[in-house]
């Protein structure tokens, strides 16, 4: 109990510095306080430092936060979970693709910053904050690292090596966006952040749930069995 109760603590301290960090960049864009003025200098440095070797490598990392991508990993997951008889983790699973997806959608509509000069030409139907990419990759490759976490093996190496891949996966992705001037450096922090808010919320949400049904019926969380 004494775990599940910290669980929900550290869930709702992550959510409250992500939404903390995504109002204050979300002020600074709207006011075009001094970020929006090193938002256009980085765009600048990027654009000023590309080579071919460098275009291909990022835009291959850029496709793994691409909707089509992303997508695959949703449904590879879901069928998976399906055969594996996890309906909970299921709905849990398919909620935060869907709901960070929507999230992003009505974030852009409503605050419509227009995309930074160097965006290709593919992009200029589209509004630039928050970063779809970094938003919904972070939720995307953060739930996928919870479920490999409660469903893989019980070791906190492994745990911390999935935890550290995913988190470099989705900062090269991140980075990506930047690289190919597609969103601003603010695009991409307020992505994270308002992806941190919405994951954080899906995982505490599961952990509650998780914990009110019988035992027998859904995987434990590491650590459970010696709380």
């Amino acid at each position: 109990m004494r775990r599940f109760w910290l669980h929900l603590t550290i869930g709702f301290l992550i959510s409250a510095v992500g939404l903390w960090i995504f109002l204050g960049v979300t002020e600074d864009v709207l006011h075009h306080d001094p970020l929006t003025q090193f938002d256009v200098t980085l765009v600048d440095w990027f654009q000023a430092h590309h080579g071919p070797a460098a275009d291909q490598v990022f835009r291959a990392i850029t496709a793994l936060g691409s909707p089509l991508v992303l997508i695959t990993v949703a449904l590879g997951v879901a069928v998976f979970l399906v055969i594996s008889k996890q309906s909970l983790l299921l709905k849990g699973w398919l909620l935060a693709f869907a709901g960070g997806a929507l999230l992003n959608n009505v974030l852009k509509r409503a605050i419509q910053r227009p995309r930074p000069y160097a965006a290709s030409a593919s992009l200029s139907g589209s509004w630039s904050f928050p970063s779809g990419h970094a938003m919904v990759s972070l939720i995307g490759y953060g739930m996928l690292a919870y479920l490999l976490i409660i469903l893989g093996p019980r070791s906190r190496r492994v745990h911390v090596a999935i935890v550290a891949c995913t988190a470099l996966l989705v900062l090269a992705i991140g980075l990506s966006r930047l690289y190919l001037g597609a969103h601003y450096f603010s695009d991409v922090v307020g992505g994270y952040a308002a992806g941190m808010v919405w994951l954080s919320a899906c995982i505490s949400g599961l952990e509650v749930t998780r914990r009110s049904v019988r035992p027998s019926r859904l995987p434990e969380s590491p650590g459970d069995a010696g709380a």
